[in-house]
């Protein structure tokens, strides 16, 4: 009879559904786990800082819709990576972090890395639980992937002490593995209501469709849901997480159209959507308070959060998605035309205006806005398939409202946690979920959090062209404080929100084996991006930015009321 471990029981587990990337920094509590992942194809990632690699567990569970996984060792191991947990919560994305810990046999002698690890995770994972005994590893590994995706997909936290890891060796043909221990596709909705959503939809004359940040992880057949918009001509919203997955955004006009237009809706289809600030809510004047609510979502609790819900499923959307459109089609022809897409493409415009008109900003040093239309531009005209990461404050503003998403997961940034730093890792874990060149968008404070990433990067041969909008300070806070504040400021200053000038982070690429470059004007940056992506190698580039003018989401924050 064959001999496994309990780190081989973890990595077995973790190939059998489907897990080809791990995201670690090497401890002695953990290292079998990660000998057996080696042992089973799974590729280790070992980054520069634990958080870091959370949040590229994150950014792989985006991509592929799969869990990211995390392994720390003991103590700070653990609690280095509490934020980005936080991070995962907050943005309803299925992490599952194993953790080591200090042997059992020396509880209460004060080991080392001892804490009470447990306690912390507790806080912001979704479920967590300490293994006792090393063979019913599968079983508990079954429980967290379960956990990780019911309902609201979150963090899951799995820890298992040095000696239990250390001393589980077992006859393979003893270990007893789960099988169907979760469910393979989601609910639908039930008759009487899948026929009132239909003929809501047919009678409606300005819907509009919502897709949040749990959608893509209850839409098994996500063409059902694009399927749908696209016979009624519904104009669709799709929040930063369901970016790219329903729809692409280059060549879908429905996709784009929608933002701006759930203010005038007369039927709004909210799917997966988690009423949270950043999207007012879900009321008025962000959503029209008089529009008939329809709210798909597999999370019962969230059906009536914050507003009112006519008409609530607990279900899957793509499920109830093509339920519906199956009604859909036997009551009515497709529309072929519709005024109602001209309009509310012409309010999204009128929404987004004070973005737009950054594109062609001429201003020196360049306006922060034209610094991300001229990367985004880079990406459509040369690098279509590359994924943006959004990092940094105001920076990270710019770049969701003018970047351009054709696939799951080309455009991440932080959630609502509003996690600046995330970047860096959400770079690692994009790549690790598919394979895709990354470029990543960050201002110079948020750059700082984990410069030893690059390394990283280099180390692992991941593609990656780093951009600097290089305003020479915490933009967000600094360009808001001078709003609020603005004859304090004018006194005394400012405090804590500035920074060296133009440092020279670029230099950091040339010290390590990579490209670096810095440029001051806009017609210099795609040129650059071309030169390190023709390299071959990481690249870091310095772009220095205006350091007065503050994107429409930092004017918000400050108090500033927006422009009509």
């Amino acid at each position: 009879m064959s001999k496994i471990n309990a780190g081989q029981l973890f990595a077995k587990a973790m190939k059998k559904e489907g897990i080809d990337a791990v995201f670690t920094l090497s401890g002695g509590h953990i290292m079998p786990i990660l000998y057996a992942c080696r042992e089973e194809g799974i590729r280790v990632i070992d980054v520069r800082h634990e958080c870091s690699g959370a949040y590229a567990a994150i950014a792989y569970a985006k991509t592929t819709g799969k869990p990211g996984v995390v392994i720390t060792t003991a103590g700070p191991g653990v609690t280095n990576v509490q934020t980005a947990m936080a991070e995962a919560a907050e943005t309803s994305v299925p992490v599952i972090h194993i953790g080591g810990a200090s042997p059992l046999s020396q509880n209460e002698m004060g080991p080392m890395q001892n804490i009470d690890s447990m306690k912390a995770m507790e806080a912001f994972c979704k479920w967590s639980r300490k293994i006792y005994q090393a063979n019913r590893v599968p079983e508990y590994m079954a429980m967290a992937f379960r956990q990780a995706l019911s309902s609201t997909p979150g963090p899951v936290y799995l820890e298992i002490a040095a000696d239990t890891l250390g001393a589980g060796i077992f006859e393979e043909e003893t270990i007893q593995w789960p099988v169907n221990y979760r469910v393979a596709g989601s609910a639908c909705a039930d008759a009487a209501t899948a026929e009132k959503i239909a003929d809501i939809l047919i009678n409606a004359k300005k819907p509009v469709m919502v897709l949040g940040a749990v959608a893509p992880y209850c839409a098994e057949e996500p063409e059902k849901v694009r399927a749908l918009a696209e016979y009624l001509q519904i104009p669709v919203f799709a929040q930063m997480e369901a970016r790219g997955m329903f729809g692409n955004e280059l060549t879908d006009r429905l996709f784009t159209c929608g933002e701006g237009a759930v203010a005038e809706a007369d039927v709004i289809l909210e799917l997966g959507v988690d009423r949270n600030y950043k999207i007012g809510m879900g009321k008025p004047p962000r959503m029209n308070g008089e529009a008939i609510r329809i709210v798909v979502h597999p999370d019962a609790a969230k059906i009536g959060w914050n507003w009112k819900a006519d008409i609530g499923v607990a279900g899957g959307i793509s499920a109830v998605c093509g339920q519906v459109l199956a009604l859909v089609k036997d009551k009515t022809n497709s529309v072929m035309n519709s005024a109602w897409v001209e309009e509310a493409a012409a309010i999204t415009a009128r929404f987004r205006t004070s973005y737009t008109e950054a594109i062609t900003s001429g201003m020196a040093p360049v306006h922060p806005g034209r610094v991300a239309a001229e990367v985004a531009k880079f990406v459509d005209e040369y690098a279509p398939d590359w994924h943006i990461i959004c990092d940094g404050g105001d920076s990270s503003c710019w770049m969701d409202a003018l970047a351009h998403a054709s696939y799951r997961g080309q455009v991440l940034r932080y959630g609502p946690l509003g996690t600046i730093g995330t970047g860096q890792g959400q770079a690692i874990g994009a790549w690790a979920g598919d394979g895709k060149p990354v470029v990543y968008f960050t201002g110079d404070g948020s750059f700082g959090f984990y410069i030893g990433e690059f390394d990283t990067y280099l180390r692992h041969g991941i593609p990656v062209i780093c951009v600097i909008s290089n305003d020479s300070s915490w933009g967000m806070i600094k360009l808001s404080e001078g709003v609020k504040r603005e004859a304090y400021i004018a006194e005394h200053g400012h405090l804590a929100t500035t920074l060296a000038p133009m440092r020279a982070y670029e230099k950091i690429a040339d010290m390590w084996g990579g490209v670096g470059l810095c440029v001051s004007k806009a017609e210099d940056i795609i040129p650059a991006m071309k030169k390190i992506m023709d390299s071959g190698l990481p690249g870091i580039l310095n772009v220095e930015t205006d350091q007065t003018v503050m994107s429409p989401a930092t004017r918000s924050f400050a108090g500033v009321p927006a422009k009509k």
